[in-house]
């Protein structure tokens, strides 16, 4: 999950609606009408701008197997098999048409859509596909989600169809295969040496856009008239580079950007009250934000000590305070909600499914476990250890800083010494990677179900274990999930995790983290919105950012 944070902008310019229209009778009512039309014959020709992250100049990357490829390289111009929806139910077939698990969820075959072109106009075939992984095992360092670590071979069955044969049933990395390899042309890469080595200024994919023109500060896409899907509506996008936060909210705020994921407070007074006709936001739920215990550490391996760290927590303080009111709390269960509500166990008791805050509850949880307080008033062992640790965050992640200081505070009113430490990211992450910490502030990972939370948190020695849980009946759920394509298996096995994670608190939920998201219906609609959820919102999102295209039209 991307996470920026930004500073916060100083002042704004006040903005004015351009269809505040004062006055009554026949005289206002003309000038509605003109206006409107006016709006529609510049929404025909108006290009979509766009503020993919903060980014200073361009440099000139269109290359897929590039960590550094441009924002559209990938679900504008080249498109995986499918897309599955981080925040709704839909799975968008998108180069394939469907897929079948077969010999004992061993043998994936994806049937592929008929029609599908080049932007050259030469036919999507087969061959591309099954070329497009095997360059993955021809050149290790482009197979960054480890896909031939699972596979054992890829194979054209026929014209239309490919089968993948994986080492062992995995049913959940399918999805990796499905959604996080996108096809390439063989003609083309099949020339290059070092693919890794290439910029591609000239890319030629299957999705939606063409490169149209770029230069360091813009490019822009055009529509693709071959698209599979139909010709988008949205003829004309155009990226420009910012690399500072307060020009990029200034210009978000005065209508001169249409999409974009800055972060920045008190977004009603410096955004949406500024032409709330049109400005609006969404900020969906990317993941669960985590208190992280090293459970190697004894003190923090007893679980009255984690359970009265929780109690101790205010998540609605972390939320209203820390994080501005846009992080609402997290669940005992870690559950990512509402996208993952319809699988929460209706049979689990109310204690697991909402956090109670309660100091009184932590300070009697401590002493029941034999802790008392030192002369210090600091809680201690039997053994005499103080209840003493460090939190460690990234410095600069302005709202996680906040949301660390506020616990540390909690913590030391009911006995436990907690200081926060702000560390430069790469000795935050180096420090949780390789367990040499006491408590850290984490995000988590998600996916189209909460396997990809659970399995990421719990699994030992998954690279998101941080905390270094291990429990055989929790990896043999996951196991369970992994196997099997049984609905009804899986649901049980979710249904086990969950009950593990509210009753023993292996990491500690805190709020959850959102993805930051302002659009401006003035030329375009049809955007994402709580109420329909249909792609994930952010410009980075990929390959969710060309369905969120597809799925626009001009205002009319």
């Amino acid at each position: 999950m991307k996470r920026i944070k930004f500073g916060v902008l100083a002042a704004l310019v006040s903005g004015t609606s351009l269809l505040a229209v004062t006055g009554c009778g026949t005289t206002a009512q003309t000038a509605t009408a003109s206006q409107k039309t006016v709006n529609a014959a510049s929404a025909k020709t108006h290009p979509l701008v766009v503020i993919p992250g903060l980014n200073g100049a361009f440099a000139d990357n269109f290359n897929p197997y590039s960590p550094s490829a441009l924002s559209g390289t990938l679900g504008l111009i080249y498109q995986p098999l499918f897309y599955f929806n981080l925040v709704g139910p839909q799975v968008y077939p998108l180069v394939g048409k469907s897929y079948k698990w077969s010999n004992g969820n061993r043998t994936l075959t994806v049937t592929l859509r008929q029609g599908v072109k080049w932007s050259n106009g030469t036919p999507v075939t087969v061959k591309d596909v099954v070329y497009s992984f095997d360059i993955l095992k021809k050149f290790p360092s482009l197979d960054t989600s480890g896909i031939w670590t699972h596979l054992q071979s890829v194979s054209a069955k026929g014209t239309n169809q490919v089968v993948f044969q994986f080492h062992s049933a995995d049913v959940p990395f399918g999805q990796f295969v499905l959604d996080d390899v996108y096809i390439v042309p063989k003609q083309v890469w099949d020339k290059y040496s070092n693919p890794a080595t290439v910029t591609n200024p000239n890319p030629i994919g299957s999705g939606p856009y063409l490169l149209n023109t770029f230069s360091s500060q813009a490019y822009t896409y055009k529509a693709n008239p071959l698209y599979w899907g139909g010709e988008p509506k949205v003829q004309q996008l155009k990226y420009l580079d910012y690399s500072g936060n307060e020009s990029a909210t200034l210009a978000l705020a005065s209508g001169k950007i249409d999409w974009t994921d800055l972060f920045f407070p008190h977004i009603h007074r410096v955004y949406v009250n500024k032409d709330p006709q049109y400005n609006h936001y969404w900020f969906s739920v990317g993941g669960t934000n985590m208190l992280y215990p090293n459970l190697k550490n004894p003190l923090l391996s007893n679980l009255s000590v984690r359970r009265a760290i929780s109690d101790a927590i205010n998540r609605e303080q972390l939320y209203k305070v820390g994080e501005y009111g846009y992080e609402k709390p997290a669940t005992p269960t870690a559950l990512i909600l509402p996208p993952e509500k319809s699988w929460l166990d209706p049979n689990l008791p109310a204690k697991d499914t909402h956090f109670t805050y309660s100091p009184a509850k932590a300070v009697k949880l401590l002493e029941s476990a034999g802790f008392k307080r030192n002369s210090q008033g600091i809680f201690a062992s039997p053994s005499g250890t103080p209840l003493s640790f460090t939190i460690e965050v990234p410095a600069g992640w302005t709202d996680w800083d906040a949301d660390c200081s506020l616990m540390a505070h909690d913590l030391k009113k009911i006995g436990i010494d907690a200081t926060v430490q702000e560390l430069s990211y790469g000795a935050y992450y180096s420090n949780i990677t390789t367990g040499h910490y006491d408590l850290a502030m984490g995000g988590s990972n998600a996916g189209s179900t909460p396997y990809y939370l659970y399995q990421s948190l719990l699994e030992p020695k998954n690279s998101g274990n941080y905390e270094q849980w291990s429990n055989a009946a929790t990896t043999a759920a996951l196991n369970q999930y992994r196997t099997s394509s049984n609905p009804t298996v899986q649901r049980d096995a979710i249904y086990t995790l969950e009950k593990a994670v509210a009753k023993n608190l292996p990491a500690i939920p805190l709020i959850y983290g959102a993805t930051w998201f302002e659009y401006s219906t003035k030329y375009f609609t049809g955007w994402p919105t709580a109420q329909n959820p249909y792609a994930q919102p952010a410009p980075y999102n990929y390959p969710a950012e060309g369905i969120v295209l597809t799925h626009l039209t001009p205002r009319s």
